[in-house]
């Protein structure tokens, strides 16, 4: 006897890029299409670009329109969708969307997940009492917790009072093969920058307050300015859009970096955009488990990252002490870049080091073994 495939309703805000984002979709390529489908139901939409990136032709997405502000009429929306779906498994992910389980509870949906992927502005490590008090409140509610960090894992146990047998640590993996070699259509980026440079420093995510990269600018400017004349070879990409955008360019432009600094934009070419940077640089504020950091480690590249969330639980603990600083010391993270731009070869040569060490910890194969563990659970 043949048996269904488990229906799974993933629940998330915008699904656009974006680290959280682009696990759903490499855990959705990866899950066997003939034991699973999904319902991807988001708050505010999809970017169709990024959602060409399934590559499987088991999901199907739907859309709940909020609006801005408090929408009451959201889960009244969502109560109508889930009641036609009838799934077997409702995922819903970050503090966005974690009271949607309270109307998966009233649908009856047999096995309710939540997973806590990172923080926002608003609740930077969890702080939020009020944000605390509402996990809290819908606690009961869920049937088991995914933390990707080993930070959220303690949260969630010891801020919050999840028993420690309903919590499972899944990290992330990474697509070897997607960031194995890449290359980027000519044209795609502007020649003249990257003509006469010494080492190129890089960076990928949301131009966003939470993502910090004023910091990682700031940082460059004093770079250059300790190194003189030395530091015109020295380049910055910052590849990814939002909000920030228009800020870190003045930052840039009062800086006197226009020619050294990128603005890549939002790009569906990530893996040949690090193909073009030798160092990787995280300056978040706040991170659960980076896929962009991941990502840099299987392109070759050795990361700086800040001290925060699961970010020393992906650093290679040879680069703890040289490549981990803490959030906004601006001398810290000076230091951290100054070493690959006194000695370039280190790049590569460390590079190395934080590829081999992704392979062996961070597999694609792993994370999607565990996901079916508990996903497995609604097909009983």
């Amino acid at each position: 006897m043949i048996s269904e495939p488990v229906h799974i309703a993933h629940v998330i805000y915008r699904f656009d890029t974006g680290g959280l984002e682009n696990g759903v979709v490499n855990l959705i390529n990866q899950l066997p299409q003939n034991k699973y489908r999904h319902s991807i139901i988001t708050h505010k939409g999809m970017n169709p670009d990024f959602a060409a990136r399934i590559k499987t032709d088991n999901v199907r997405f739907y859309d709940l329109a909020k609006r801005d502000g408090q929408d009451w009429g959201l889960y009244r929306r969502l109560n109508h969708l889930l009641k036609d779906l009838k799934p077997a498994l409702l995922h819903t992910r970050n503090l966005a969307t974690i009271e949607s389980q309270l109307v998966g509870w009233w649908r009856g949906i047999p096995l309710r997940i939540h997973g806590e992927h990172g923080w926002d502005m608003a609740d930077v490590g969890g702080t939020n009492p009020k944000y605390q008090r509402l996990r809290r409140l819908l606690k009961p509610f869920i049937h088991h917790f995914i933390a990707l960090s080993s930070e959220a894992n303690q949260y969630l146990i010891d801020k919050i009072g999840v028993p420690a047998g309903k919590v499972s640590h899944i990290c992330n993996g990474v697509d070897f093969d997607r960031f194995a070699v890449a290359q980027t259509p000519q044209g795609a980026v502007p020649m003249d920058f990257f003509a006469h440079t010494g080492l190129v420093f890089g960076t990928v995510g949301r131009l966003a307050d939470v993502k910090n990269q004023r910091y990682l600018v700031e940082a460059f400017a004093k770079l250059v300015e300790n190194l003189g004349k030395e530091a015109d070879a020295l380049r910055l990409m910052l590849v990814g859009d939002g909000g920030t955008r228009t800020k870190l360019e003045r930052q840039v432009q009062e800086a006197g970096l226009a020619k050294q600094v990128w603005f890549a934009g939002d790009r569906a070419d990530v893996p040949a955009m690090m193909q073009r940077m030798q160092v990787f640089v995280l300056p978040s504020l706040a991170e659960g488990i980076s896929n962009t950091f991941l990502e840099a480690m299987a392109s070759g590249l050795p990361v700086i990252a800040t001290d925060v969330g699961g970010n020393p639980d992906l650093m290679p603990p040879e680069h703890v002490q040289t490549n981990l600083v803490p959030v906004n010391q601006v001398d810290a993270l000076v230091s951290a870049m100054m070493r690959y731009a006194r000695h370039p070869a280190l790049a590569a040569q460390e590079g190395l080091q934080a590829k081999q060490y992704c392979h062996r910890q961070f597999s694609l194969a792993n994370m999607v073994e565990k996901y079916q563990q508990l996903y497995q659970r609604a097909g009983r």
